[in-house]
């Protein structure tokens, strides 16, 4: 788990870099607010066109050697950004960088999901909060590596995942032997819920929309509203995702204790209520204030990560792939994708706007979490598989 974690945190930081670099896309390369969250979208396209392909292939076979392939391509297209004179090769770039983050993955929380035991939203969460810490240190990253070599710095996005990748690579033998015997069998493991898996796909989806365009343009809101310079956007950007981190931890030990929904609920409606405070008590630039609202705003918005992940395998266990693939991959990419209609109403109406825009969404998400069945539809299918996970526990390796 912990390599599974760690090589998670060197993904999810190249999806954070983007979203960092754009205050200094829009003054260096003179790129508009839409055009800026358009790279966020190339990214978001070829992430959400090959996750559940890759998925489902790897339901059939699998391909633990995606992980490291997929580390390298992730931090390689970031690394072309920063290099692109035009936005269309910008857009190369961040495409290749999505054929990273989609390669990645549907292998990496399929390893994460048989090594996490019996209590999987607790174990889990230690995979989900290495994604936190990516998208925490991305920003720091991209500052530190921009202020020292300006846009050309984004070559360094490249060490992380190599040196990772590789010791993906030289695990690989190790990494197999956790997998259980009924995946090598092709025994049933229970009845797929696809009706249950449509309506927690949505609400990744439109919880994603808010993430996304929250992340997108908090650097813009710190710059624009609460007159900070670029690199204390980023590093309140920091401070908001490092607070993800704490919401992941505990969302996945209340998600096994108390339920699965009351997490993904819970988590909205006050990600809905946050936002809402931070624009009414900070519009006019109290920038102090907007930290402590950032951090708890942080917390609650990813406390729900885990919990959903868990719940997609759970009502697709014999299609662990590709549940990952979508709730990681399609869903949450499908979400990203929204950033350039969020670029919109900035242009149009301000950053506030588009801190409220992602309020409204959140309220949308927990009200899609109240179709989802009761919780003891899903403690029913977790009875049914930890007889199978214990087994495999004890298992030498």
């Amino acid at each position: 788990m912990a390599l599974l974690a760690t090589a998670h945190v060197t993904d999810d930081l190249n999806q954070s870099f983007i979203p960092a670099l754009l205050p200094y896309l829009i003054v260096w390369r003179g790129l508009s607010h839409t055009d800026a969250g358009t790279l966020v979208l190339a990214q978001a396209i070829s992430s959400s066109v090959l996750q559940p392909v890759i998925g489902y292939v790897a339901d059939r076979r699998s391909m633990p050697w995606l992980i490291a392939i997929g580390l390298m391509l992730a931090g390689g297209g970031v690394a072309l950004v920063g290099f692109m004179p035009t936005l269309p090769l910008m857009w190369i770039g961040a495409l290749i960088s999505g054929i990273g983050v989609a390669s990645f993955h549907p292998e990496a929380a399929r390893f994460a999901n048989y090594v996490a035991g019996a209590k999987k939203a607790t174990g889990m969460r230690w995979f989900a909060a290495g994604g936190n810490v990516g998208f925490a240190v991305g920003p720091i990253f991209a500052t530190a590596v921009v202020a020292a070599w300006g846009l050309p710095g984004t070559l360094a996005a490249c060490i992380p995942v190599t040196v990772i990748g590789i010791i993906v690579l030289l695990e690989l033998k190790r990494l197999r032997t956790f997998i259980p015997a009924h995946a090598t069998s092709r025994s049933g493991q229970g009845t797929d819920d696809w009706a249950s898996f449509g309506k927690l796909s949505a609400f990744v989806t439109v919880r994603a929309m808010a993430y996304f365009g929250f992340v997108a343009f908090v650097p813009l809101y710190v710059v624009e509203v609460l007159h900070g310079s670029p690199a204390v956007g980023d590093s309140m950007l920091t401070g908001f995702l490092l607070a993800g981190v704490l919401g992941t931890l505990s969302g996945g030990v209340i998600a096994d204790r108390f339920g699965r929904r009351i997490v993904l609920f819970s988590s909205t409606v006050l990600a809905a209520l946050m936002t809402a405070v931070l624009v009414a008590l900070t519009h006019q630039g109290n920038l102090l204030l907007a930290i402590p609202l950032l951090l708890v705003t942080g917390f609650v918005f990813v406390a729900s990560q885990s919990a959903f992940v868990v719940l997609g395998q759970e009502y697709l266990p014999n299609r662990m792939g590709l549940a990952s693939g979508v709730t990681l991959g399609l869903a949450v990419s499908l979400g990203g994708a929204f950033s350039p209609v969020m670029g919109a109403i900035a242009d149009a109406h301000g950053v506030s706007a588009t801190i409220l825009a992602s309020g409204v969404l959140s309220v949308i998400a927990a009200l899609i979490t109240l179709t989802l069945p009761g919780e003891r539809h899903a403690i029913a299918a977790r009875a049914a598989q930890t007889p199978v996970d214990v087994a495999n526990q004890s298992k030498p390796g």
